[in-house]
């Protein structure tokens, strides 16, 4: 027979699970163990955790919504203050045309205000 070069470092113990490079020999066993009752009332707990920072997350959507509507309020305001200041300004700019013109300067005061009943 040949001499042969074994490539595989597993080999079957006495304990009927094979062991290999890298594996730990001793295995733990847990000193408390869980029943249904506990794991369904754990799952319900992180649920509820998962569902609250959702709920966290959704309302801060919203108020970002809330500060949005009134910024445009607030936009919306200010275009309307915006017009009627233009609208002034040109009947403020029109009177002192007005008053500046040549027309203006040529015509002359009434003698006389008579006022009619009626």
């Amino acid at each position: 027979m040949p001499n042969r070069r074994i490539t595989n470092n597993a080999y079957a113990s006495r304990r009927s699970h094979v062991m290999g490079r890298n594996y730990n020999s001793v295995s733990h066993a847990a000193s408390v163990k869980l029943g249904p009752v506990t794991h369904t009332i754990l799952v319900a707990l992180m649920i509820t955790v998962l569902g609250l920072i959702y709920l966290t997350q959704a309302t801060k959507a919203t108020g970002f919504d809330y500060q949005a509507q009134a910024i445009e309020s607030q936009i919306a305001d200010l275009s309307v203050q915006k017009s009627d200041l233009e609208v002034e300004n040109a009947r403020l700019t029109a009177m002192q045309t007005v008053k500046n013109s040549t027309v203006a300067a040529t015509m002359t005061s009434p003698e006389s205000t008579d006022y009619i009943r009626q």
